[in-house]
């Protein structure tokens, strides 16, 4: 079974984590994927037993981007995890990641002017504690993340149940976090964000060769939601989202290779509605070394209050037209709400160098335009975007 592997992310802009756990289609020994709360990595588990052996990872990912004529974020991050056994019934997992970020922040639409320079360090940490009993476990995880201008702290709790064959796993989970936000420009003070999530999931496993999930999240979120950074961009103060989540595996024996599948949909009060495709082909080279292709496509709708590089005639950009006589509400140019898609292409080597020690290393790239979008329709005016992700980890149990 594969370690879950977490894309970095990248400055205020893009900073959540995204696990993608990986499962064994195996009738009998369901294997839980990975799933979110609030701040929080839940790394793959076992339903109903602890793990046998401890495991330590090391990983040392780095992240950069750019728009045309502009070099934008690169981020370096090391990162540690820990998995370990305790009495046969109790597990404790815990991470340690430091992501150093430097660059220029994005574009206002096409304008060179929108882009500054910019130096973070986010230092973020997590442990849980799980007790396994006969087919259930219940896990309890606390997180934070700090850097200079915002501070996260989180709590969560999931538990899942096999039926007595272990061809089924019923997983719920509920989070909290609360988030404290003071940016060095000072424009606000103080300001507070509280999210709460909770999901319900089901792992199934169809036939020896197949393993099916589905996920429902909801997520409300109150207070701050605007970009401190960004002149013009005030949102509401609540936010609530719907995410669901399909995943299928698919064992071909002939060539004992695994084809992993997803699709991922999200919608959310700000009106933003999006849609995820993924494909993964896990090809055993030999005993020892693995290769895995992967593809992804994302496409999304423009929220509400976004606006297009359209600007007020009397006070000009970045301002959206009609703000020097009637301004809106509600209002931003943030290019991450706006309508547009993405491809990502990529692959991951995996030796397993003998029964204790593993590395591997990963590399993607992806790219984003406006043209991109399903059907199309994307937002005028968005600069297209590109970014390369890579990742080196070594692991050994014990």
């Amino acid at each position: 079974m594969a370690s879950a592997e977490v894309a970095v992310a990248a400055t205020k802009e893009a900073k959540r984590k995204a696990p993608h756990a990986k499962v064994a289609p195996r009738v009998g020994a369901i294997t839980l994927a990975a799933f979110a709360l609030p701040g929080v990595m839940v790394s793959a588990t076992h339903a109903d037993s602890a793990p046998e052996d401890g495991v330590i990872s090391a990983k040392l990912q780095g992240y950069k981007d750019s728009q045309p004529n502009l070099d934008r974020i690169k981020v370096l991050s090391p990162s540690l995890h820990v998995l370990a056994p305790i009495a046969g019934a109790w597990s404790v997992e815990a991470s340690l990641v430091q992501d150093n970020i430097s660059g220029a922040t994005p574009r206002w639409h096409t304008s060179v002017t929108g882009a500054s320079r910019m130096e973070d360090r986010r230092v973020a940490a997590d442990v849980k504690l799980t007790r396994y009993f006969d087919r259930a476990a219940i896990g309890v995880r606390y997180a934070f993340s700090d850097e200079h201008d915002y501070r996260s702290n989180a709590v969560a709790v999931d538990g899942r149940y096999s039926s007595a064959d272990n061809n089924t796993t019923w997983v719920a989970g509920i989070g909290a976090s609360r988030d404290n936000i003071n940016p060095v420009n000072q424009i606000v003070e103080n300001e507070r964000k509280n999210v709460v999530e909770g999901m319900l999931g089901v792992v199934q496993a169809l036939s020896k060769n197949d393993l099916a999930q589905f996920n429902l999240t909801y997520v409300r979120g109150r207070g701050y939601f605007n970009d401190p950074y960004k002149l013009v961009d005030s949102r509401p103060r609540t936010k609530n989202q719907t995410i669901g989540l399909i995943r299928w595996n698919h064992f071909i024996e002939s060539n004992s290779t695994t084809l992993r599948s997803s699709y991922r949909f999200y919608s959310d009060s700000f009106g933003v509605q999006a849609h995820t495709v993924a494909l993964e082909w896990v090809i055993p080279l030999n005993e020892r070394f693995i290769v895995t292709p992967t593809t992804r496509y994302y496409t999304q709708r423009q929220a509400r209050f976004y606006f297009n590089p359209v600007y007020d005639p009397e006070i000009g950009e970045p301002y959206p037209a009609g703000y020097s006589t009637h301004p809106p509400t509600y209002y931003s140019a943030d290019a991450r709400l706006a309508s547009y898609g993405a491809a990502t292409l990529g692959s991951k080597f995996e030796w397993r160098i003998d029964k204790l020690w593993s590395v591997d290393f990963k590399y993607e790239l992806y790219q984003q335009r406006s043209s991109w979008r399903l059907g199309g329709g994307g937002s005028p005016g968005l600069q297209p975007f590109r970014a390369q992700f890579a990742q080196i980890g070594f692991s050994r149990r014990f």
